[in-house]
């Protein structure tokens, strides 16, 4: 691997840590087409799917640890909420990355934009408006919130995600959770998922772990200030960013795969 390939690999993860913690995000979304496409158009190295899959698995970890951090001190981490939906995700996401590598490299971009399709569509649903930006009073549904979850997991788990970028619209349209509660909710549950996802991708030997190294030194930098970022923003325009993203990402995924 030469030096020009792991600044580029450095520079695309900051991007997509920074991301993570200012939507709740894991950076998975925006770093998989990334790591999978733009190395090769720079022409100065390429990655397998696995190979993305597998050190983005291990990035998203550490930009979660980061994302969460970033909201210890506020009031929008929900216990409950990561407790039933945490619990579900790691154990979905730990049987998704032990039997991801019994998929070919199509199946797991397939995988990738039918997830990333599936969050535009829960996106753009009619949601209902909710004023309350704190946990307190949230209410849920603790077998849709289990269920959704573990479902999120299996099939993150395949793609080396952790399953935040389906976990929002989840939480947002499903479970009527209001955004910022949501927001830094899903890093606390993308957490978890990306501990399951994480060990089954070391498992199974799918982790190159000098890339994924620098991807973890880019989390640990950008994952903080992309959550101290959302602080300052209104909950509707991080809404309507991650929903431009979701798009931009479902579209490019979907044209890569049929050229």
């Amino acid at each position: 691997m030469t030096v020009s390939f792991l600044i580029t690999v450095f520079v695309l993860g900051a991007v997509g840590s920074y991301i993570s913690g200012l939507v709740g995000v894991g950076g998975s979304i925006i770093n998989y087409p990334l790591l999978l496409y733009v190395p090769a158009l720079l022409g100065v190295g390429s990655f397998t799917a696995h190979d993305v899959s597998g050190a983005i698995a291990v990035q998203v970890l550490f930009a979660t640890v980061g994302g969460v951090w970033g909201y210890r001190k506020g009031s929008y981490l929900h216990a409950s909420l990561i407790g039933y939906m945490g619990t579900s995700i790691i154990i979905g996401s730990l049987l998704g990355s032990l039997f991801s590598g019994a998929f070919s490299e199509s199946m797991i971009n397939i995988t990738y934009a039918l997830l990333a399709t599936i969050a535009v569509i829960m996106m753009v649903l009619p949601q209902q408006s909710m004023q309350q930006e704190a946990q307190e009073s949230v209410s849920f549904s603790r077998w849709i919130a289990a269920g959704s979850a573990f479902v999120v997991g299996v099939s993150a788990g395949i793609v080396g995600a952790a399953g935040a970028f389906i976990l929002v619209p989840i939480m947002l349209v499903v479970l009527k959770i209001p955004t910022r509660v949501t927001i830094a909710t899903s890093l606390a549950v993308t957490l978890l998922s990306s501990i399951g996802t994480s060990a089954g991708k070391l498992i199974t030997g799918q982790v190159p772990f000098l890339p994924a190294a620098v991807l973890i030194a880019a989390s640990l930098l950008a994952a903080p200030l992309g959550a101290k970022t959302a602080r300052h923003v209104q909950a509707k325009w991080l809404q309507r960013a991650l929903a431009v993203l979701l798009l931009g990402v479902a579209v490019e995924m979907w044209i890569q795969m049929l050229i």
